[in-house]
């Protein structure tokens, strides 16, 4: 599944390549794209016991289609997403990729998505929910 930024269409991030490593979790890849910017992230992983389902925070988000005033964040071990509420509707969603956490030479990146407070939100948490079902 792919989440282009409406802003520009150049950028986007790609989920991709879902398995499931056991009866707990389900494990995809992550492609990050802009112009000049290409990071792939293999080996992700979620699991029934983390803090939020990825497609619940995204649901959440898009309930709360009105705004909101704080940073809203959603971490697992080498992918984190913050979502910030801007005027005139719209989220941006931050994509943080980093294959090493424990490590201090890794690289890092990250590609912002702007989305529609509404319904763009709410058919990405679809999509999400689609693609990583809970186990």
């Amino acid at each position: 599944m792919t989440i282009r930024c409406q802003a520009d269409p150049g950028v986007s991030v790609r989920l991709h390549s879902r398995h499931f490593p056991d009866e707990y979790g389900v494990g995809f890849s992550v492609e990050a794209r802009a112009d000049g910017l290409r990071a792939e992230l293999p080996g992700v992983a979620v699991w029934v016991w983390d803090d939020a389902w990825l497609p619940d925070f995204i649901g959440q988000l898009a309930a709360d289609y009105q705004g909101w005033t704080e940073e809203r964040r959603w971490q697992t071990n080498h992918l984190a997403v913050r979502a910030v509420f801007h005027s005139r509707g719209h989220v941006a969603l931050t994509w943080h990729l980093q294959p090493w956490v424990s490590r201090s030479d890794t690289w890092r990146a990250s590609i912002t998505t702007w989305l529609e407070a509404g319904e763009q939100m709410s058919r990405l948490a679809a999509d999400l929910r689609e693609f990583l079902p809970k186990p």
